[in-house]
């Protein structure tokens, strides 16, 4: 029975009353590294997902501050939004680009890797912006993609990209713990992401070297070698050879800015 102060001025109807049992959950946190403009495709795509019930979820997306002509790169980026989700502690991050069209189921699908933490690095299907278009699942390091598999295998691999990327937080925090830090747009963050560009001149040999390469697999080689699974807890995954695990039923489209999808054939 309603209390007089809980009763609604309209006749018949109660005013709805919260228990003040539980409180919100900072359960999953969504990155999206940009420039600022993206495709039709994308957003469809991006908000046109099923949501769960009972779901918590927040979005960050980190555009080009207006009075800097510098954009962010991919790696800053990431490391912004890595540092936004350790301040506001949750529990997970899922790093979607701004050129990966997820699946209108991925929200669920990814939802069962949350409720069972049964992985802590859980990544979606895409291919490369390319003709042919190429797998981005990778076994080694230098001998191209990992062929395989089929749709709606579950593989694991030691290299996956961060465009459909989901990872534990405790993952991520512990790997902060070890990151220098550096600046960025005059914001003091660390380096859990890094995208290598290192050039040198061998005086011996008289020759110039160079080591270029993109944050993901950079970012995958550091957490096995580094031993972050053990460090966070997951100690099963720094035992295996290959960690991540890529689930092939979130298949993503990659689109490009002139709206071409990949893969083309299918």
């Amino acid at each position: 029975m309603a209390t007089k102060k809980q009763r609604s001025p309209v006749k018949g109807y109660r005013m709805i009353q919260d228990s003040g049992t539980s409180k919100y959950v900072n359960r999953v946190m969504i990155g999206t590294p940009t420039e600022g403009d993206i495709r039709m495709e994308w957003a469809a795509g991006r908000y046109g997902m099923t949501i769960p019930t009972n779901w918590s979820m927040v979005n960050v997306v980190q555009f080009l501050n207006p009075y800097i002509p510098q954009r962010f790169s991919v790696a800053d980026a990431q490391n912004l939004i890595v540092q936004h989700a350790i301040e506001k502690e949750f529990e997970w991050l899922w790093l979607l680009e701004d050129d990966t069209i997820p699946p209108p189921d991925a929200i669920l699908r990814f939802n069962k890797y949350i409720r069972d933490e049964s992985h802590p690095v859980i990544s979606g299907l895409y291919f490369t912006r390319s003709v042919p278009a190429e797998p981005m699942i990778y076994r080694g390091r230098g001998t191209s993609y990992y062929t395989k598999w089929k749709r709606g295998d579950l593989v694991y691999a030691d290299g996956v990209p961060t465009g459909m990327l989901l990872i534990h937080m405790g993952l991520l925090r512990a790997m902060w713990k070890e990151s220098p830090e550096y600046v960025v747009q005059g914001r003091t963050v660390r380096r859990v992401f890094n995208a290598p560009l290192e050039q040198w001149f061998d005086e011996e040999k008289g020759e110039f070297g160079q080591v270029t390469g993109t944050s993901d697999l950079d970012w995958c080689t550091r957490v096995m070698e580094g031993g972050f699974f053990k460090k966070s807890g997951w100690d099963k995954f720094q035992k295996m050879k290959y960690p991540f695990l890529v689930d092939t039923n979130i298949f993503c489209r990659h689109i490009d800015n002139d709206g071409t999808q990949y893969p083309t054939e299918f």
